[in-house]
């Protein structure tokens, strides 16, 4: 299933910069950046579970916000891509 997963970190002092870093590469290890705090990733129901329960030991629920969103399997049909940014598929292989 695809997941759309979204955040935004408090970066005022010191420990939310750090928090910002350590979620980022969280979802960078479960998906594909499609914005800067915006991540598709396609997930198996326990990969969910996992990813989630790091982003939430990650985050300050007093200063951060975190977004998830399930567009399931036939996600095809629920995105639209506008603009410059390249789309890809997340079915595609990887090539790093």
């Amino acid at each position: 299933m695809l997941v759309l997963i979204t955040y935004d970190v408090n970066t005022q002092d010191a420990q939310g910069g750090k928090r910002l870093r350590k979620v980022a590469k969280a979802c960078v290890n479960y998906g594909q950046r499609v914005q800067n705090s915006v991540f598709e990733c396609l997930l198996s129901p326990a990969e969910l579970c996992i990813v989630k329960n790091q982003l939430l030991n990650i985050m300050d629920n007093q200063k951060d916000s975190l977004r998830i969103y399930n567009l399931g399997n036939n996600y095809k049909t629920r995105i639209e891509h506008y603009g410059t940014k390249q789309t890809y598929s997340p079915e595609d292989p990887m090539i790093y």
